[in-house]
């Protein structure tokens, strides 16, 4: 271990010691970002970028399930990602089915899929499917695997199940608008019956949503890091839940 890593090691622990973990955030959201630029700035290819980024993942588990985070939702794939040349597109589909295999195997995370499964290429849908299916009796942390989701699409389906739902019980238009609201749409999210996330970190120092969660993020809180998702440390993740702890949150007032 050199000197820098001694560091590190010495100062999380001391952020860890004044953490609080009674304002622990419950559902934390994580957008993953900057794996192609650290890949680039590490003279690699955006495959072994996104394969970095993979191997982050467990290690962010594993921090979580050392506090009381109940659920962890993680963007690994947008709509819009879709769009990208097949000779990157198709080795992240390979990397993130690799992923959810490993969460799945772990014994430890109940997996869940959110985002539009019908964009995605039949081996990808299998592998999510099956995940949800073996660890749907796990009792540990929620993890939310965000794979072909779009903030704005998820809330488009949520209003068509909520339109298909009323029809098929014979809800006319006129009785479905005196009585939708909030809660009757939340119920037909991708996330629906989870805590809104508490928290959601973005990693690369861009400072944007882009889309994550528009409709349960309303009150959460946001935490920037400059860091690349490859890069990214327990430092890092302490610094963003003992930031959140010194927040005062007012949900909206």
């Amino acid at each position: 271990m050199n000197l820098r890593d001694l560091v590190y090691g010495l100062y999380a622990r001391r952020v860890e010691g004044r953490l609080d973990h009674d304002q622990a955030p419950k559902h934390i959201g994580v957008i993953l970002d900057g794996n192609r630029r650290w890949a680039k700035a590490s003279g690699g290819s955006p495959e072994q970028g996104h394969q970095a980024g993979a191997s982050k993942i467990h290690e962010l588990l594993g921090w979580c399930a050392e506090t009381d985070v109940e659920v962890v939702t993680l963007w690994m794939l947008s709509t819009d990602n879709l769009d990208r040349p097949d000779n990157e597109l198709v080795p992240l589909l390979g990397i993130i089915e690799g992923v959810v295999r490993d969460l799945a195997a772990d014994g430890r995370w109940r997996v869940h899929h959110v985002g539009q499964m019908d964009l995605l290429p039949g081996r990808t849908q299998s592998v999510l499917k099956e995940a949800e299916q073996a660890t749907h009796d796990v009792g540990g942390i929620l993890v939310n695997v965000a794979v072909g989701y779009g903030g704005r699409q998820e809330i488009a389906d949520a209003v068509r199940s909520l339109l298909l739902d009323a029809a098929a019980k014979g809800t006319s238009f006129e009785e479905l608008a005196e009585t939708v609201d909030i809660d009757s749409i939340s119920e037909h999210l991708y996330t629906r019956g989870q805590p809104d996330p508490d928290l959601v970190i973005r990693t690369s120092g861009e400072q944007r949503l882009s889309g994550f969660m528009l409709w349960q993020s309303a009150h959460s809180e946001y935490y920037f890091c400059e860091v690349f998702w490859p890069a990214f440390r327990k430092v890092d993740f302490l610094r963003a839940l003992r930031d959140y702890a010194a927040r005062h949150r007012r949900y909206g007032t």
